[in-house]
């Protein structure tokens, strides 16, 4: 179909075709070809992390760009599961409509959309608990994806034994909790090794997503912003080193300490 591969308005269909050639065992491109799930599955992560980046930083035209590789991370999957026997990307496009049907009866059935938005959330668990039942997924924390990054994974889990009441129902709780694992590490330190260590670190992580779940915040949208600030005040440290004729490594922490903290006066007077 050399007209639609070149047909610059050929949507969905032209994206198909372009990936049914590029994976012809006979005419299409050799790397292509040898990609497997395992091998293509890390760079579907990475789009997924691109595409947050680019919401991140509110350049629209770059997330236009972003979701096509996204995309196209579903179609390779998809045709790599039609030439398997698997599936392929009508049935993938199929599953996620008869998924969401579903689970909006507010919306494509009889129920009343008169619900609070807590009230959907509600429903909306209780749909996904019925789902999993039908997949022999009886555990609670059954089907929470390992390969989630873990701050993720740490709030689903949480989230999961929370609804069968498995919680601190308070903050200050949790926040005890935290003063607790931190405690626990300092003692560690001293005294334990590496790995108990590491231990009691990722105790103490698990605890501080617990913290932002109560406290109805995204620990990993916290952290990325809590990076990107640091990388902006880092970079004014370096322009105010440069300035004087320096480089951090002519530098010393007392003078980089103060000069960050100029920054963050400097940042707070802007505000």
């Amino acid at each position: 179909m050399p007209d639609l591969i070149n047909d610059p308005k050929g949507g969905m269909a032209r994206l198909l075709e372009i990936m049914r050639r590029l994976r012809d065992p006979e005419t299409g491109c050799p790397w292509d070809i040898e990609q497997d799930f395992s091998s293509i599955a890390p760079y579907t992560i990475e789009e997924a992390y691109e595409v947050a980046d680019a919401i991140e930083r509110q350049d629209w035209d770059e997330l236009k760009g972003e979701l096509g590789d996204l995309l196209l991370q579903t179609v390779y999957h998809a045709q790599m599961g039609e030439e398997a026997g698997l599936f392929d990307f009508d049935s993938v496009a199929n599953t996620i409509s008869d998924k969401m049907v579903a689970r909006h009866p507010h919306v494509f059935g009889a129920a009343s959309r008169d619900k609070s938005a807590d009230q959907q959330t509600a429903d909306w668990e209780r749909i996904k608990a019925r789902e999993r039942a039908g997949k022999a997924q009886r555990g609670t924390l059954d089907g929470v994806a390992i390969g989630l990054p873990a701050l993720v994974r740490a709030v689903k889990l949480q989230k999961r034994a929370a609804r069968v009441g498995f919680d601190w129902p308070f903050i200050d709780q949790v926040l005890d909790k935290i003063s607790e694992e931190a405690q626990e590490l300092r003692e560690a330190y001293s005294t334990l090794s590496q790995k108990e260590i590491e231990e009691e670190f990722g105790d103490l992580l698990f605890v501080m997503a617990n913290l932002a779940r109560h406290m109805k915040l995204d620990p990993e949208s916290a952290l990325r912003a809590a990076n990107a600030k640091f990388t902006r005040r880092f970079e004014a440290v370096e322009a105010k080193l440069a300035a004087l004729g320096k480089t951090p490594a002519e530098s010393d922490l007392e003078e980089m300490d103060a000069l960050w903290d100029a920054v963050k006066s400097e940042e707070r007077g802007n505000g």
